[in-house]
């Protein structure tokens, strides 16, 4: 366990846990995203033939680790609207096998949610030891959304919330970053693999998706009004995730900023951090005592004659 705690797997993408990560620093395409439309479409196919073949790998180092039952893996999904999360979750994932693996998606808090506090509903949903837990969104729409829309906090009814200056709300979100590198401490301590990605997709190509699911019929069914209003907050938002993943990403529990422009090669990215973060569990299946392998030979060879 302290091997997957202390050593994230190594990536271009890892956010340091020096609190030195730059969202304009940060690429949104890949190193060699250029060339004509051959050249282009010949790197997708070699990003969805690694993609296929690291999805081969994960699926038995999934069963490995489903068989041995020591540790849990939870996957953290992040980004704006129209950067791929629900592809991503779908194109690493296939082949998984559903019984050790499980999806939640968070969006607006319930009643009963605000009425707890906002690490509640996520605790819920945490995976078992031998599972994969997906998380499309997550805790942290409460120091993303709620940073850019402070006014959210008023139904959260936090006493000592009321009226709060802007140096009262960073202390307040100051507070919140602590309270989640704890949570995701405690979690790492007894047993939790935590891997969170923030897929970071440019304004121009969030704008291009957009139009794309308006201008498609097939596509309609996912443009929401709202989101174009949510994108006229795009620097606040930008500037809540670089706070975000400067103050949470830690050994423990990493952030990859991963480039999300080019789908195929985010997707082929995101699979092969997830896949060496597998790896580095050592799982192995379970091996019968002396004992229990001469039980199971009598009852075998009872089999046998019956």
């Amino acid at each position: 366990m302290l091997l997957a705690v202390t050593h994230p797997v190594s990536s271009p993408f890892l956010v340091p846990f020096d609190g030195s990560f730059s969202v304009s620093g940060a690429p949104t395409a890949p190193s060699d995203d250029g060339g004509g439309k051959k050249e282009r479409k010949e790197r997708k196919k070699q990003y969805k033939d690694a993609l296929e073949e690291t999805i081969d790998e994960i699926r038995e180092l999934q069963r490995t680790m489903y068989a041995a039952d020591s540790h849990s893996v939870l996957l953290v999904f992040q980004a704006m609207d129209a950067a791929g999360k629900d592809g991503t979750i779908r194109a690493v994932m296939n082949g998984v096998n559903p019984a050790g693996c499980q999806v939640s998606s968070f969006k607006k808090p319930s009643s009963e949610e605000l009425d707890h506090d906002f690490l509640w509903r996520v605790s819920k949903r945490l995976p078992e030891r031998g599972r994969i837990g997906i998380f499309n969104r997550s805790h942290y729409e409460d120091v993303l959304v709620v940073r850019v829309h402070p006014e959210c906090l008023g139904g959260q009814r936090i006493p000592g919330t009321e009226d709060m200056d802007a140096g009262a709300l960073d202390a307040f979100f100051a507070q919140r970053y602590e309270s989640i590198r704890n949570y995701e401490q405690h979690l790492a301590r007894n047993g939790t693999v935590i891997v969170k990605f923030w897929l970071n997709v440019s304004r121009d190509e969030q704008r291009d998706r957009f139009l794309t699911r308006i201008d498609e019929p097939a596509s309609n069914w996912k443009f929401n009004p709202g989101d174009v209003a949510e994108r006229k907050c795009w620097d606040g938002y930008m500037s809540a995730y670089e706070s975000a993943l400067n103050e949470t990403s830690r050994p423990w529990a990493p952030w990859y900023a991963v480039p999300a422009d080019d789908k195929p090669y985010m997707r082929s990215v995101v699979a092969d951090i997830f896949k060496r973060t597998l790896e580095g569990l050592g799982s192995a299946y379970p091996t019968l005592s002396k004992g229990d392998r001469e039980e199971m030979l009598a009852l075998r060879a009872e089999l046998a004659e019956s």
